[in-house]
């Protein structure tokens, strides 16, 4: 990432910090997907090269999206793709395992890596390689009994990013216990659901994340 790309990250994980996965998502699809999803306010989008056509719509997403949003891909699998997504300039690099050679090279070409992870171990061997955030999952099938439990050995200040199963429904369970920040999959985009239906569910989402964040600072307001 250059500087103006990790001020925006810090900035969207400060503010905002929601990443919207699209997964199935085709070209045809992604420039009016992604201004639904701007104009509603996500910062993150995240395109899994389990996709059809994956590197042409990351593309296009980093072609139509405004210097304040970041792309990226989801399911990196491949060393090779992450001298893809540097040359492409779109700095999110999520994974669903903790390989940790993947990781330290995704973090030596200046992506950001967001690392799928469910046990202790998985989470710390991240950390080590060079992980930016953490990505819990499946996080409603674990719990946020377990993301309790596990938080104790987590280095402080690391993001932990709950997804799998998460809704609007279920975020104030989750931000109640300290998660950092939600992933949302077919809750908010599958394929054949229009661009408008997009973004309808995403300003409820990042509704909903505002609310939580403004009830949480008039509770540390009211206790100083």
């Amino acid at each position: 990432m250059n500087d103006a790309q990790r001020r925006v990250l810090d900035a969207a994980m400060a503010e905002t910090p929601l990443v919207a996965i699209l997964r199935g998502i085709t070209p045809d699809e992604i420039e009016p997907v992604c201004h639904a999803l701007v104009e509603a306010g996500f910062r993150l989008i995240e395109i899994p090269l389990n996709s059809p056509e994956p590197w042409v719509s990351i593309e296009r997403a980093v072609a139509c999206c405004p210097d304040d949003v970041l792309i990226g891909a989801g399911t990196v699998l491949d060393e090779d793709d992450t001298a893809r997504l540097a040359e492409l300039g779109a700095p999110l690099m999520i994974t669903p395992n903790t390989e940790a050679e993947l990781v330290a090279l995704g973090a030596e070409r200046g992506l950001a890596p967001m690392i799928g992870c469910m046990t202790p171990t998985e989470a710390l061997a991240a950390v080590r390689a060079g992980a930016m955030a953490l990505k819990l999952f499946p996080a409603a099938r674990l719990g946020t009994g377990y993301f309790k439990d596990i938080s104790a050995i987590l280095p402080k200040g690391l993001p932990v990013l709950a997804v799998g199963g998460i809704d609007r429904s279920n975020m104030a369970e989750w931000h109640a216990v300290g998660i950092a920040g939600f992933g949302f999959g077919s809750n908010l985009y599958k394929p054949g659901r229009s661009a408008a239906e997009v973004g309808e569910v995403a300003r409820e989402l990042v509704a909903e994340w505002q609310r939580l964040a403004a009830d949480q600072a008039g509770q540390q307001g009211g206790g100083a």
